[in-house]
């Protein structure tokens, strides 16, 4: 049995038109590649034709990944969030109290973070040490390079 897995409304849509996108054009693209090299002669010599075939595999094994998330995606329905805690989808500002400098993140499904755009994996350390936190709480949170405590210091959607 397959995992559920938390989508935003726009991340299920950017994952549908990816798997739209390696269906249609990519595998086209590999078959091509594969009749070509097909067409240059003796298979058991022909590297390019090999090295067409892992593509496929590779391909396609994609394609099946993303076809199980997309049957086990649930999203997240934002309006029936709370904003007096930290949840998925909060955007909380939190400070570190030991340098006092702050930081604002959004909190996202794993398949959506990105730390470019303040958006962090909702299985992160840093967020699973603000999960359940309140405005004023301070959340002790395990990272690689030890223990930091980080107040919360506002939650927003």
């Amino acid at each position: 049995m397959s995992k559920v897995v938390y989508f935003t409304e726009d991340g299920l849509k950017r994952l549908k038109e990816e798997l739209h996108l390696l269906e249609t054009k990519e595998r086209s693209s590999i078959s091509k590649q594969i009749a070509e090299a097909r067409d240059k002669g003796d298979l058991s010599e022909n590297a390019e034709y090999d090295a067409a075939k892992e593509a496929q595999g590779l391909l396609e094994l994609k394609i099946s990944k993303l076809k199980d998330s997309i049957a086990n995606a649930r999203i997240v329905d934002e309006t029936q969030l709370d904003n007096s805690k930290v949840f998925i989808l909060s955007t909380v500002t939190i400070k570190n109290s030991k340098t006092g400098a702050k930081m604002k993140y959004t909190l996202v499904p794993e398949n959506e973070a990105d730390l470019k755009t303040g958006k962090i994996s909702i299985s992160s350390p840093i967020a699973q040490g603000l999960l359940g936190k309140k405005v004023g709480d301070v959340a002790d949170v395990v990272v690689p390079s030890g223990k930091m405590k980080f107040e919360i210091v506002e939650i927003t959607r």
